[in-house]
């Protein structure tokens, strides 16, 4: 196949952390770009790359989302930006794979492992060809400079373990003769 776009209308990029080891306490990043290299046939020679605008972080509490966003936590001033570029993908079973690849969160870059599931494809002349994926994984925040422990009544405030749930759906990017003679 070839290059692909995230579809940012159809896409979610979500996190959960517990809030004093109790409540689950979910968020999502609103501004996701991605540009992918998929073989559907041999996805094992797939690659993608994500940008994620750390400003665009909401939990549905404007006193915590400006707290995320301060050097407390993600310093969007100085990190504007969350990547992650792949490194290799395994067959995992049927439709489901191991993406590896480098997460980069405040300037700090660990490989990361995502459990990938193909949801479908779809190809349609108005809405394109399509391919949808999910993944899950976690990361210790703390590993990638987050860290931030405040204790209330011998409980922490933030989990150090963060849980992460991506959707999205991505649309084939049709060459043209010209840039495909470059």
């Amino acid at each position: 196949m070839g290059d692909w776009q995230l579809d940012p209308y159809h896409t979610q990029v979500e996190f959960s952390a517990k809030h004093l080891g109790m409540m689950t306490v979910r968020g999502h990043f609103s501004e996701v770009s991605a540009t992918a290299d998929i073989h559907p046939e041999q996805p094992e020679t797939s690659s993608v790359s994500v940008t994620i605008s750390t400003a665009s972080i909401h939990t549905h509490h404007e006193a915590r989302d400006n707290d995320l966003r301060s050097a407390t936590f993600l310093d969007v001033a100085q990190y504007p930006t969350i990547t992650f570029k792949s490194t290799s993908v395994a067959p995992a079973g049927q439709d489901a794979y191991t993406l590896t690849g480098d997460l980069t969160v405040k300037g700090i870059t660990h490989p990361i492992s995502l459990q990938v599931t193909r949801y479908g494809e779809f190809n349609d002349p108005a809405m394109g060809h399509r391919i949808a994926y999910g993944a899950t994984s976690h990361l210790n925040r703390r590993e990638f400079g987050l860290t931030f422990n405040m204790m209330l009544d011998g409980r922490f405030v933030a989990s150090d373990e963060i849980q992460i749930n991506i959707e999205g759906e991505l649309v084939e990017t049709k060459q043209t003769a010209e840039s495909a003679a470059d």
